[in-house]
């Protein structure tokens, strides 16, 4: 996406959100089209947000995941995709383990997909909604600083937001442990820089010193169903060096906000009492996820 069209998409949020607070929060646009979403991955909030996205504009949605379909008899992720398709499905929503997954779909199926998450590559729509929460809570993102700290190797999101933000504009710094930071991310000899291709990272591991001036932090999930052994001494650590606490929240922009994609780890990337807190845009994310994926289909398929 360029920046003309993410503004498309946050312009067509803002009316999405407009039918959300109505009464009835109903409109038949999308009525007689059939939304497919297969999911390869557990999710909560991906996947019933597009549930209830789909039902809003008034579509039919089935919902498969690999356990109740015949992928379990040995059916290929594209024979699946085509099944999908033939039956009459207008949009294929995947989540997949595998990076590129969905793309090998839009590739080799006419259909209009969306990748709702693949692997540790990418999660578009979760990006379009930290842009869209990010702009609503903070303003134009150009020149803000955004500080994106966790464990960045294992991230589909922070990869997506890191492309989005530097799209905007957003000056963007990174922050992890040496070991949860993508080797393209570091320089010789473990020495880190930004890569060319994204000129707006600096890359940290203090994040006492990372955290000075940000406008906004996002912190991600440390992802033990990725991770390799020996990646951390021990989560108590983490927490030591890493979690976002009301100390080093004082560091920030006084009107730095707080956010997180979910699910959480309570008390491991995040203070409890941040999450709880007025600077944390934790539930504002969740809330406009709906709005934001309602504009993705609405903007497909209209």
């Amino acid at each position: 996406f360029n920046v003309s069209e993410i503004n498309c998409v946050i312009e067509t949020t803002d009316a999405m959100k407009e039918v959300l607070n109505r009464d009835v929060p109903r409109v038949p646009t999308l009525r007689g089209v059939t939304i497919a979403s297969i999911f390869y991955e557990a999710s909560t909030r991906t996947r019933a947000a597009f549930d209830l996205a789909a039902r809003a504009l008034g579509a039919d949605i089935i919902n498969l995941t690999a356990k109740n379909s015949s992928a379990e008899k040995g059916e290929s992720l594209l024979d699946t995709a085509r099944t999908i398709k033939a039956v009459g499905a207008n949009i294929i929503i995947v989540r997949h383990p595998l990076a590129g997954a969905p793309y090998l779909i839009a590739d080799q199926v006419k259909c209009n997909v969306i990748n709702a998450g693949d692997g540790a590559h990418a999660h578009p729509t979760q990006a379009l909604i930290d842009l869209y929460t990010l702009q609503s809570s903070i303003g134009n993102l150009s020149g803000k600083k955004v500080l994106i700290v966790g464990d960045i190797l294992h991230s589909r999101v922070a990869r997506s937001n890191i492309w989005g933000l530097s799209i905007m504009g957003a000056k963007i710094t990174v922050c992890a442990p040496g070991t949860l930071l993508p080797s393209g991310l570091r320089g010789e000899q473990g020495k880190e820089k930004p890569q060319k291709s994204l000129p707006h990272i600096e890359i940290e591991t203090d994040l006492d010193s990372a955290i000075e001036g940000a406008d906004a932090i996002i912190a991600l999930r440390i992802q033990k169903e990725r991770q390799k052994s020996n990646l951390l001494p021990s989560l108590r650590e983490y927490i030591k060096l890493h979690q976002i606490n009301n100390e080093r929240l004082k560091r920030a922009s006084p009107n730095a906000v707080v956010m997180h994609p979910g699910p959480l780890n309570e008390g491991v990337e995040i203070a409890p009492e941040i999450v709880s807190g007025e600077r944390s845009m934790i539930d504002q994310q969740v809330a406009n996820g709906v709005a934001v994926r309602m504009a993705i289909l609405y903007l497909l398929l209209k």
